[in-house]
């Protein structure tokens, strides 16, 4: 296989895992995570099930994650086979077969057993860590398909370890903030805090209950906003001959910006069901697109880090 086949296939691993991440969150929205009842890989005990809307919805979802299984092998063979100088390509195509197969246990686990809220918000985030790694496989796989198809760049930007090990921390801390999230779905307490920005109309509530636990999600999102805004503005003034690292930093605080106010749009329809479901499900999507493009950065900014070092070792190389 080629680059530019190589970069179709992961492009298509990208696309399945986003509807497989989106699935769940449509499971996990319209409580339809039982709709096959505790039975797993039978649904009711049929591999095709009763036109129930719940087992429709449970039952599409594991089909697409099996897809995701599939597409995921593929590119782990395709990438070992036919891009063995790319290291980080086939690392990226193993972290997303890895995730796809613990989510579909975990998925699995949480069907047959019953599950607590702290578990099942944790199936959230590795089936996230999954959708990043085939958002960071696709993203990569298109770089190597323009590098092979035009002149290399021989000059690249020296990004600081202090701004690398920043890039890292956000990143971390966004994965901290989307378990905190998926945590308050996943225990019924988006309605902890009426209003927005205030919190029943206090600026600081009683921090009991699900208003605590809604409270908490709201000081860390908006932590994770300054933070990433704070990234977003080094890596334009520290890289603006680069377009790729300033580029992702402002694509950040756009998606970041955007997922504050789906969270706003989430607490004034939690009322108006059939407008909820939409805003839960675009505030996830969002999450999960700021999710892919900081670990994506991540990787950047690491290899773009160790380049002048590596750099000057075969200079070093080269002189002896």
């Amino acid at each position: 296989m080629n680059t530019k086949q190589l970069k179709w296939l992961s492009y298509l691993t990208f696309v399945v895992m986003f509807f497989a991440t989106f699935g769940g969150t449509i499971v996990t929205k319209t409580d339809s995570g039982l709709g096959c009842g505790h039975e797993w890989p039978l649904c009711q005990g049929r591999f095709v099930p009763a036109h129930t809307i719940a087992s429709l919805i449970e039952y599409s979802h594991r089909l697409v994650s099996g897809m995701a299984g599939l597409t995921s092998v593929a590119v782990v063979v395709a990438f070992w086979l036919f891009a063995k100088n790319r290291k980080d390509l086939r690392m990226y195509s193993w972290l997303t077969l890895i995730f796809v197969i613990v989510q579909a246990l975990m998925g699995a686990l949480a069907v047959i057993y019953d599950q607590s809220s702290a578990v099942l918000a944790l199936h959230f985030g590795f089936s996230l860590i999954a959708f990043a790694s085939s958002l960071m496989l696709a993203l990569g796989a298109r770089k190597m398909d323009m590098e092979q198809s035009s002149a290399p760049r021989v000059n690249h930007p020296q990004v600081s370890l202090a701004f690398r090990n920043f890039v890292w921390i956000v990143t971390i801390y966004s994965y901290i903030v989307v378990y905190i999230g998926a945590y308050v779905s996943h225990t019924s307490s988006a309605g902890g805090c009426s209003g927005w920005p205030l919190c029943n109309g206090k600026l600081i509530p009683e921090l009991t209950g699900s208003v605590a636990i809604a409270f908490f999600h709201r000081l860390a999102a908006l932590l994770l906003f300054i933070a990433v805004v704070v990234m977003a503005y080094y890596s334009y003034k520290l890289h603006k001959g680069y377009r790729e690292i300033w580029g992702l930093g402002i694509a950040a605080v756009i998606l970041c910006l955007m997922q504050v106010f789906s969270g706003a749009g989430i607490v004034y329809t939690l009322n108006k069901p059939e407008v909820y479901i939409f805003a839960a499900l675009f505030h996830n999507l969002l999450i999960s697109s700021l999710f892919g493009v900081l670990c994506y950065l991540s990787v950047r900014v690491w290899q773009l880090a160790k380049k002048p070092v590596e750099q000057s070792r075969t200079a070093s190389n080269i002189g002896n």
